[in-house]
């Protein structure tokens, strides 16, 4: 049943305008209209898509524009899944090399096929966007591939890869562009893709480095450091915090990850800023300052990652031919149902407000095509979980025990180790554990918290229970199946209103 969406981050404010011409290209079933489409889509990720698929769905006449020339945003093209692919492949390398043999598996003479591993990582993709253009057919979603701006509030110029032009007029406009790798503050390191990357080039390099330094110890830069550790190069992250894992993570989670990565040859210097970047004689050399006491250090590196987050896209939208407010940090303004200063014309994902995450993007894509046609939808950011998508894996939703402290909240605290996991420690993978929080008072659950083998399947049960409401006694009566991982889930909830069994 759909509920009254939550109050959203922020009412409409006063902020800047953006310029922007944003691109666009037609597929060929799709040509300028005569008649006014129900619904337009600007922009072709995750959030965008779904919203075009959910609108066609809902028998709305709908519209998606991709400038790319591929759906599926940065997410599909160069983030969420061939980092997936990365990672998954690498894992299976590294474990090939040094974990089967204690498994009774003898391998002999494994090497590194980097061009067949990337290979694998681009067939990913090219398989699953070629799905969602399938998806837009059955849906009845007209695609323009190319660069479009908007003219007026109510209707997009197209300008079209293959050349020529098209003129959409709509009845709702959906903007979805998404956001972009935010370039490094003050401009002391410059990416050129190639010695010095960003997320982008970091997924598509050609051989291996001998040394990487990772700047950012957030999602991105921690998982791409995996990869190319786990495939041979001497990884340092640099961050200018105390901790990583980036917004949202439980620091005793942090400190758990950060010694198990240390395990694992990637090394960290935390409370150091970068300050220049030179390229000498092939290498790349790093100038670094201590937060602290301001102490200089150099690192050398034969590839740096740059990875210090992302900002929101509108750049070629020409946003303010439609009237549409934007804040001072580039994000499009709405209000709790998505709509922009321009009553209709609504906007989801990274371009505005909340975290650039591609499944909080679909929600939100979903809900404002329900607000659409239905008046109504549904997005509960408290129940929004993240992900890092290393070995382990790290996941979490919900409150962290810090943000309890600082509201005052009473709460109670249970955990539960996979190494007391009989399937975690028959699968010889039992480092982590899972960490439930709860009301004192009401035993309600309030965040949960995972460091272990499918820590990022596992949370999804730690989301549905925020989403109902359920309290750390709920899930521990309920029966999982033995031997799973999951039984550790059911542990820690145990744990937080009375004891577990198996410790």
């Amino acid at each position: 049943m759909l509920r009254a969406a939550p109050k959203r981050v922020s009412r409409l404010r006063s902020g800047r305008f953006v310029p922007a011409t944003w691109h666009l290209s037609q597929r060929g079933y799709a040509s300028s209209s005569s008649e006014p489409y129900d619904v337009v889509v600007i922009g072709g990720g995750p959030g965008g898509y779904v919203a075009a698929i959910k609108a066609g769905q809902l028998g709305l006449k709908t519209a998606c524009i991709e400038k790319r020339g591929r759906l599926g945003g940065t997410c599909l093209n160069v983030g969420c899944i061939p980092s997936k692919a990365m990672l998954n492949n690498s894992h299976i390398y590294h474990q090939t090399k040094h974990d089967l043999e204690k498994r009774g598996i003898d391998v002999e003479s494994v090497s590194l096929n980097l061009p067949n591993m990337l290979k694998a990582k681009d067939q990913a993709v090219d398989g699953l966007t070629k799905g969602i253009e399938f998806l837009f057919k059955q849906a009845k979603v007209d695609y323009y591939k190319g660069t479009g701006s908007f003219t007026s509030p109510t209707q997009l110029n197209v300008s079209l890869n293959d050349g020529g032009e098209s003129q959409i007029e709509a009845k709702n406009i959906i903007i979805a562009t998404g956001s972009e790798v935010s370039p490094f503050p003050g401009g002391a390191i410059q990416i050129d893709e190639e010695q010095i990357v960003s997320s982008t080039g970091a997924l598509s390099l050609q051989k291996v480095p001998e040394k990487m330094v990772v700047v950012g110890g957030g999602v991105i830069g921690l998982e791409l450091g995996s990869v190319w550790s786990r495939l041979g190069a001497e990884v340092t992250v640099v961050e200018f915090l105390n901790g990583i894992g980036g917004v949202g993570i439980d620091e005793e989670v942090a400190k758990q990850f950060q010694r198990t990565l240390a395990k694992q040859g990637i090394k960290f210097k935390l409370g150091t800023k970068v300050t220049a970047a030179e390229k000498k004689d092939g290498k790349v050399i790093l100038s670094t300052e201590a937060a602290k006491d301001g102490k200089t250090d150099s690192l050398e590196a034969d590839v740096v990652l740059v990875s210090v987050g992302r900002r929101p896209y509108l750049d070629g939208l020409n946003i303010e031919a439609a009237g549409v407010e934007v804040d001072n940090r580039g994000r499009v303004v709405i209000n709790d149902q998505f709509t922009t200063s321009t009553s209709h014309i609504r906007c989801i994902g990274d371009v505005t407000f909340g975290p650039m995450l591609a499944h909080k993007a679909e929600e939100e894509g979903i809900a404002a095509v329900e607000y659409i046609k239905h008046g109504h939808g549904h997005v509960n950011y408290a129940a929004i979980p993240s992900v890092i998508y290393t070995h382990p894996e790290v996941a979490w939703v919900g409150k962290t025990e810090a943000d309890l402290k600082s509201s005052g909240t009473k709460y109670t605290v249970g955990k539960f180790p996979f190494t007391a996991n009989s399937r975690a420690k028959t699968n010889n993978d039992a480092e982590g554990f899972v960490k439930i929080i709860s009301e004192k008072e009401t035993d309600k659950i309030l965040g949960v918290h995972i460091i272990g083998p499918n820590a990022g399947e596992m949370i999804s049960e730690g989301v549905l229970a925020i989403e109902y409401g359920a309290s750390a006694e709920d899930v521990a009566r309920t029966c999982h199946a033995h031997p799973t991982l999951s039984e550790a889930f059911k542990e820690a909830a145990m744990a937080t209103y009375d004891k577990p069994i198996h410790m």
